[in-house]
């Protein structure tokens, strides 16, 4: 078993379950129980479940660009379906999904929770907030005669307060904001600050009074300091990071989620799926810098989580990061631990997933050889346990 927090292999461990939730982890020889069901996984490595703090289940690689125009949100939850079993599949028995049309993603995570459907646990934000003709909250692909406005346009303090509680009345876990442009939008500059600091602050102050963090997409250095000026918890993407991002970024406890693995599949598979002639230049200009400033921030301390972006590229090759991120400064337990126990942390559940310890959720993968040596044994996972239920085994 890989202790996740310690960055080292136990050997011969023993997990009991009841009702879904770790009682006892132990080692030596299995306790022989009445009516105890024993799964045998000699010859594996186990380790906890992973964790993914940025995905968009109801997003298809293959529809970028224009193409998205011809999906209705309808079809996208289904979409989100498949995609789900696919994530949960891949080792990932939970996900933040930070982005979904209609709340999608809300009547994703209940019907999973429900046991309707197989998938991850799912914390949600619904409709990103943002500004008109921002990256994460406007139709920005078709011209000013079809009057097309994104769902959840709010300028303004007030606005920005009010569409945080039309989220949380849907159902929402999480607020997703975006506080610079973006690479797969039309129209916008990767680097370009949107929304000001008084907004932003109105938005996570609205957002942490009802108990739900805030997650803001944010390239440029101005608007990474304006989000975590305002208290934001997470920093998305955080590709052109200065220094005072840095400091910032470390005085306030954020985490960042760097996702430096879509690059490849933007730049190489891109044009095929309908990613935009502007957003590849855009994405030309921002990956590097992005994966030299991962470093960078790693080195400095910054606290830091899994997050890939999925849904940009294919559904199950989350794991395809971790290596990575091994790649550009991280040694194979660290970047256990931000799959894992780190991004637990930045949930708020702490000690209920990330972790193979007694009280939290019994999420279990297993592998074929130690994943400390090697992280890419993590892209083929050969045994999935969520909460006790066993979801793939060979």
């Amino acid at each position: 078993m890989v202790d996740v927090k310690r960055g080292a292999l136990v050997n011969d461990p023993v997990i009991t379950i009841v009702d879904g939730v770790i009682e006892s982890v132990s080692t030596g020889e299995a306790p022989q129980i009445e009516d105890a069901s024993y799964v045998d996984l000699a010859g594996k490595t186990i380790l906890p479940g992973l964790i993914d703090m940025h995905v968009h289940l109801t997003s298809d690689s293959d529809m970028h660009g224009y193409r998205r125009l011809a999906i209705s949100d309808e079809r996208a939850t289904i979409t989100g379906v498949v995609n789900a079993k696919t994530t949960l599949m891949a080792g990932f028995t939970t996900v933040r999904n930070v982005g979904a049309g209609s709340f999608g993603d809300v009547a994703l995570r209940d019907a999973i929770n429900e046991g309707d459907i197989p998938g991850p646990r799912m914390f949600v934000s619904g409709p990103p907030i943002g500004i008109t003709g921002g990256h994460c909250s406007d139709n920005n692909l078709l011209p000013p005669e079809y009057e097309a406005v994104g769902e959840n346009v709010a300028d303004g303090p007030w606005a920005a307060r009010a569409a945080v509680r039309k989220n949380r009345k849907f159902g929402v876990d999480v607020i997703k904001t975006c506080s610079t442009g973006g690479v797969l939008s039309k129209g916008t500059k990767v680097g370009a600050p949107q929304y000001t600091i008084e907004e932003l602050t109105a938005l996570t102050e609205e957002a942490h009074s009802h108990g739900l963090k805030v997650a803001s997409h944010a390239h440029g250095s101005e608007g990474i300091v304006n989000a975590l000026k305002a208290g934001v918890d997470t920093i998305e993407h955080a590709s052109f990071i200065d220094d005072e991002g840095i400091r910032l970024a470390k005085e306030t406890g954020a985490y960042l989620s760097m996702d430096i693995y879509v690059t490849e599949f933007i730049l190489g598979e891109g044009e095929k799926a309908g990613i935009l002639p502007e957003s590849l230049d855009k994405e030309r200009m921002t990956g590097k810098t992005q994966r030299d400033n991962f470093r960078k921030a790693h080195e400095a301390g910054v606290k830091m989580v899994l997050g890939t972006d999925a849904g940009v590229y294919p559904h199950g090759d989350n794991a395809r990061q971790l290596s990575r991120m091994v790649r550009f400064g991280m040694t194979s337990a660290e970047a256990l631990r931000a799959a894992t126990s780190n991004a637990a942390d930045a949930l708020g559940q702490t000690g209920m997933v990330g972790i193979i310890a007694p009280k939290a959720s019994a999420d279990i993968i297993a592998v074929n050889g130690n994943p400390l040596a090697d992280i890419s044994l993590l892209e083929n996972v050969s045994f999935v346990m969520k909460q006790g239920a066993v979801h793939k085994s060979e």
